[in-house]
């Protein structure tokens, strides 16, 4: 096992071919305008959307980082990002349908819809230039090092070399095909990830000897049966009380984080963008939390738990044990020939399907938001597409670079999370409160930033472990970033009539927020049933994390325990339906 066979170049192959294949079909229609490139014309079925925003998230990165926090907490290291299923929630059942009725291109462009006068200009330019360079290409960069960690380990080449044979595949029908190309190819791509990955989580539990082993193995590791538990216990100085309720009650609402976003955002809102109706946004968006919370991280647990036994400490690289690169040293350890070719094949299927949509992404940001606005507005649709293209090959490039001064994946996540901490609140609360304005976001933005910057120093003498810290620095930066902009909305001019009336004629927004604007421009308010969605919200959480347990239960050999998680799933799954119909 390990060694790359004629079977295995086939699948490679044969898996490059079609994605290009695929791509390319769409690259005719793709080029007729930024709509048809940047937003698939509004055409999307929720299906696809939902599987192309899966498929986005699954990148090469995430089976990696997985498989080290399973190795280095146990099966409730996940709830580092399990935490965040409220905020896709949220977005499902209170503010979907409003990016859908914005209509616009990019979610920065919600901006001068919302905001008027010239500093809602410069803070679209200044959102637009921030989230498609620094924050994009943060991400970009680690999606390549994970790659090149797991091409390093698996094949006899230079890792750069076959990254930027992956980089010619992508930037062909990314470049060529738009949004379309990317959803299209990401639906396949999604279906070959799963199987590669199912696979190799059922070749580590056979050769480690079986589900019960996994699970005794595990536990003599942690010193107890918490290693396999979903719920961290309580005693866990990695995940203290306090770290857990700063999750649960702030993180999700407050951080920003790429397909997190509070109250939706980035690729997350253009895939809304894109579907044909209101109602295929919020069924895309119900169906990406589920699969990407609940479906598709279990094979990676499974395998994070067989490392423990197979890789005790990690893997040597470059001098030192990579608890992530476990997963990576699986793949040549335990796949046979054929299904070796299909691994990798999936690996650069989840490394194109993250780089394409973060390079569209990236691009209509450049392009709608920076150079159709502010450099060239009068340009025709087709010269725009044509700049789009480039921008899309440029983005690429910038994200080696960016790649080379990296050394770890976890150290870029914890950077976001950091960078974005306090902005959610008004993020959020720009679709409900019309007193919100261009000088709340920015004022957010501005202390957000100064406040993840000093609250780490401010924290560092207190006598509480790294995760307290963390969590108290958050909580830090949450509570002066959301004083901040919240003084500066109350004592600065709001929003004129004429610019809220704009945003309610478009995205009709509701609740109690809005009531003093519907009433001065002498129009209905629309119905909140403010009811079915605080329903939604609450009982679409509980059938995410029900399923979390359900498919744990199953797949670590509890199946009575996993038939009552289901029976809870399917009771709330009862009022989901009725909260997205209502």
């Amino acid at each position: 096992m390990g060694s790359l066979r004629a079977i295995d170049l086939v699948f490679v192959v044969a898996s490059f071919v079609l994605v290009v294949v695929v791509g390319l079909a769409f690259s005719r229609r793709a080029g007729r305008s930024l709509e048809d490139y940047f937003v698939a014309g509004r055409k999307v079925p929720w299906w696809l959307a939902a599987a192309g925003m899966v498929a986005t998230t699954f990148g090469a990165d995430t089976p990696l980082v997985v498989c080290g926090l399973v190795a280095q907490h146990g099966v409730a290291g996940n709830w580092l990002w399990w935490c965040m299923v409220m905020s896709g929630l949220f977005t499902v059942f209170f503010t979907a349908r409003l990016w859908h009725r914005a209509g616009v291109l990019s979610d920065v462009e919600l901006v001068e819809l919302r905001y008027g006068g010239p500093l809602a200009r410069v803070l679209r330019g200044f959102r637009a230039l921030y989230l498609a360079l620094p924050i994009n290409l943060i991400v970009l960069g680690w999606v390549h090092l994970a790659m090149l960690k797991v091409l390093r380990i698996t094949l006899g080449i230079d890792p750069w070399t076959a990254t930027m044979v992956c980089f010619a595949i992508t930037v062909l029908y990314a470049a060529g095909g738009g949004l379309w190309g990317a959803l299209v190819t990401d639906a396949v791509q999604l279906a070959i990830m799963m199987v590669a990955v199912t696979a190799l989580a059922v070749f580590a539990v056979e050769r480690v000897g079986s589900v019960e082993a996994l699970v005794s193995n595990a536990a003599r590791r942690f010193g107890s049966r918490d290693a396999v538990s979903v719920v961290p216990p309580l005693d866990a100085g990695w995940m203290p009380p306090l770290a857990l309720a700063t999750f649960f009650f702030v993180q999700w609402w407050a951080a920003w984080y790429p397909g997190s976003e509070p109250g939706g955002g980035g690729y997350v809102a253009q895939r809304i963008f894109s579907t044909r109706s209101e109602r295929d946004g919020v069924l895309a968006a119900l169906a990406f939390n589920v699969g990407h919370y609940a479906l598709r991280p279990w094979p990676w647990i499974v395998v994070g738990l067989a490392s423990v036994t197979l890789y005790p400490g990690g893997v040597l690289l470059d001098g030192k044990r990579d608890l992530e690169a476990s997963y990576a040293q699986a793949i040549v350890d335990l796949l046979p020939a054929g299904w070796l070719g299909l691994m990798l094949a999936g690996f650069a299927a989840a490394y194109m399907s993250t780089v394409s949509t973060h390079l569209n992404w990236g691009a209509s940001y450049l392009v709608n938001d920076v150079y159709k606005r502010f450099l060239k507005p009068g340009a025709s649709e087709r010269h725009l597409v044509r700049v789009s293209r480039v921008c899309t090959v440029g983005l690429f490039g910038l994200s080696l670079l960016v790649t080379s001064r990296m050394s770890t994946i976890g150290d870029a996540w914890r950077l976001l999370i950091a960078l974005g901490s306090g902005t959610g609140g008004v993020l959020i609360g720009r679709f409900f409160w019309w007193r919100i304005s261009a000088v709340s976001e920015l004022t957010a933005m501005v202390a957000s930033l100064v406040a993840a910057l000093v609250a780490p120093g401010l924290v560092e003498g207190l006598t509480v472990n790294e995760a307290e810290r963390g969590a108290i620095s958050m909580l830090v930066t949450v509570a002066f970033s959301t004083a901040c902009w919240v003084v500066a909305t109350l004592m600065t001019t709001p929003e004129s009539d004429e610019t809220l009336a704009r945003f309610v004629e478009r995205v009709r927004p509701y609740g109690p927020g809005w009531s003093a604007v519907y009433a001065r421009l002498s129009r209905p308010a629309p119905e909140a049933a403010l009811g079915a969605k605080v329903t939604g919200f609450v009982t679409g959480t509980v059938f995410v994390y029900a399923a979390v347990f359900a498919i744990g239960k199953f797949t670590l050999g509890s199946p009575l325990a996993g038939l009552g998680f289901v029976a809870v799933a399917a009771v709330a799954l009862v009022f989901v339906v009725r909260s997205v119909r209502a």
